[in-house]
């Protein structure tokens, strides 16, 4: 059956394609939104987010005005301080491993406040990350590593107020509607082919956002661009993203762009199950995490400790420590605490479903670290505790420099001995989140071929475009990337069909 033409279809539901939806719906254009899952699993990677997002700003006034509850008492006794576009750029210049700053990362660190202004102008509000991003100091709640604000009620929260804002504007969405394939007219896109609940259709287009996600859930790929360990990889987010949107625009003549063997990668609670947390509610799934190493240390199956687990703020170290423990014999770690720090370990620590052993005494806790040679770890504890500076105080809402001495890795930071009983420790392995390789687009979102011409009425946003995350990422980076190229795409998508 073909469908009459709408003027532009949007591949994905989750941020990014709800951005370039609403976007292009701005501009007058009548938009389709296809999705290959149900109702209740739409939503992309987005939706099992914390919804953090980066973005520069200068101060408190250009927070304000993006709050759910401006009148939120705890306000009048928060430093937010600054999060400039230099030091921006400085975070990512961090982690491109000596490249310079990129197109997409310029668009990503200039664009960043104008969208968060745009999305709540549209309505789609934000809160600060008491829990998470803040310390009590002084009486007050003070902020650090440039990351303040997330989605209320967290990614479900984002997808939801975005969802409704594009409906609200008479956007609509096909769920369980997957597509296969690209129509073409001569070099041009002019539709999608869909396999859905009633059979296979064509949908005819004036323009085509592939906005569905990179290739993070097969495992092939995964093997193929990241290497044999990723085979053992958690799927942190949705069991949909295959990487249908690379292969089709790749078949169309699009330049692969980006690094294709980089990805973002947290330490997940070893026992998770395999695919983003099915069995729980959407609020619940982000709580697998286990990102508080930096209170502690982490050591491998050879017993050994494998990362200066505070080399800097958990924001500028997660994403690329998730990789690290991939590549531990057996893929897992154990993360180790005492109850010093019990009390600044996240919720994700007390989740119901968080598995650890515990014990009095280190002795004790040592053969509970399955899989782990004790003898070593027990080695590995000791020098690590007799190095520990113990005149620099600790102070976890600044890299307070307490490190430990001597070390051949050390603890740059927040390096306390373990020595407080009860002890803890908590097994981990490795959750990729999404994949930095991708597609290569034009300030319009256009996806472009290697030799720089565009695909005509073929736009991307999201996952797919390259060139925005190499060695890593600084946290909330993801999200703001997707509404930013999101918007973009949606925007250009529109001209494509006949919108000014």
């Amino acid at each position: 059956m073909t469908v009459a033409r709408i003027d532009v279809v949007v591949v994905g539901s989750g941020s990014a394609a709800l951005c370039a939806g609403i976007a292009a719906r701005q501009a007058g254009a009548e938009v389709v939104m296809v999705e290959a899952a149900d109702a209740d699993m739409a939503g992309g990677n987005s939706k099992y987010t914390a919804g953090a997002m980066r973005f520069a700003y200068d101060g408190a006034d250009d927070l304000l005005p993006l709050l759910a509850d401006p009148e939120d008492p705890r306000l009048a006794a928060t430093d937010f301080g600054s999060y400039t576009t230099d030091q921006f750029a400085a975070d990512l210049l961090g982690f491109n491993d000596s490249r310079p700053l990129s197109p997409e990362q310029q668009a990503l660190i200039t664009d960043s406040l104008p969208t968060m202004r745009w999305l709540s102008d549209n309505g789609v509000k934000f809160e600060p990350i008491y829990s998470r991003q803040s310390f009590e100091k002084g009486g007050r709640h003070v902020f650090w590593g440039g990351l303040t604000l997330a989605a209320a009620g967290e990614g479900a929260g984002l997808v939801d107020a975005e969802r409704q804002v594009f409906e609200s504007m008479g956007g609509t969405i096909r769920y369980r509607s997957a597509v296969s394939g690209l129509v073409t007219d001569d070099e041009r896109v002019v539709g999608v082919e869909i396999d859905g609940d009633d059979g296979p259709e064509v949908m005819m287009a004036g323009a085509v956002v592939l906005a569905c996600g990179g290739f993070e859930a097969d495992r092939e790929q995964r093997v193929e661009h990241l290497g044999p360990q990723w085979a053992a990889a958690k799927v942190r987010g949705t069991p949909h993203n295959t990487g249908v949107g690379l292969r089709l625009a790749l078949a169309a003549g699009a330049e692969p762009y980006g690094l294709y063997k980089g990805c973002h990668a947290t330490p997940m609670d070893l026992q998770m199950p395999d695919y983003g947390n099915l069995d729980l509610p959407h609020l619940e799934r982000k709580n697998y995490r286990k990102i508080c190493y930096f209170l502690g240390i982490m050591v491998n199956a050879e017993g050994h400790r494998f990362v200066d687990e505070g080399r800097d703020f958990r924001n500028y170290t997660y994403a690329q420590f998730g990789a690290a423990v991939l590549g531990q014999p057996g893929q897992f770690a154990w993360q180790l605490f005492d109850a010093k720090v019990e009390h600044l370990l996240y919720e994700e620590y007390r989740f119901h479903d968080a598995h650890y052993v515990e014990a009095a005494s280190i002795d004790e806790l040592l053969p509970l670290l399955d899989g782990v040679d004790g003898t070593a770890a027990g080695a590995t504890i000791a020098a690590y505790n007799r190095a520990v500076d113990q005149q620099q105080p600790f102070d976890p809402t600044i890299k307070d420099g307490k490190a430990t001495i001597g070390l051949p890795l050390p603890k740059s930071n927040w390096a306390q001995t373990i020595d407080t009983p009860p002890f803890r420790a908590y097994p981990v392995t490795g959750g990729i989140t999404f994949t930095y390789g991708g597609l290569r687009v034009d300030d319009a979102g256009t996806v472009l071929r290697p030799d720089g011409s565009g695909i005509a009425g073929l736009h991307a946003c999201g996952e797919l475009v390259g060139g925005v995350f190499f060695a890593g990422y600084p946290g909330g980076s993801g999200l703001t990337s997707g509404a930013v190229f999101g918007r973009r795409a949606g925007s250009g998508a529109a001209r494509s069909a006949g919108w000014s």
